[in-house]
């Protein structure tokens, strides 16, 4: 028998993009039939369209966790956006941020 899945959708604004989150607590009901928490989270760029983010270059993020990271971040988006912000801080994302605000003449 197959369980029904849950997934949770979520938005974010975050610095100019429009951000869609999915999240699923108890990934492909894998939890009640081997003892695991997998969750999966994903996160989409959707405005401008696959934008960069600081935690991936194409605007989308497949990534599996343990649902009591997000519940103790406050949820889904709350998790989300401390990870974006905390990832904006590398010297990486500083740098392309700094270099996609000047004008290139080549």
């Amino acid at each position: 028998m197959t369980a029904e899945r849950s997934i949770e959708v979520h938005a974010l604004h975050w610095r100019g993009v429009d951000i869609e989150i999915t999240f699923e607590r108890d990934w492909l009901s894998i939890a009640r039939e081997h003892d695991l928490a997998a969750s999966h989270l994903t996160v989409t760029a959707l405005q401008p369209k696959r934008a960069r983010l600081p935690i991936t270059e194409t605007g989308y993020r497949s990534h599996f966790l343990h649902f009591e990271d997000v519940d103790q971040a406050g949820g889904p988006a709350t998790y989300v956006e401390a990870w974006l912000d905390q990832m904006a801080q590398s010297r990486e994302w500083i740098d392309y941020e700094e270099s996609s605000r000047q004008l290139s003449l080549f």
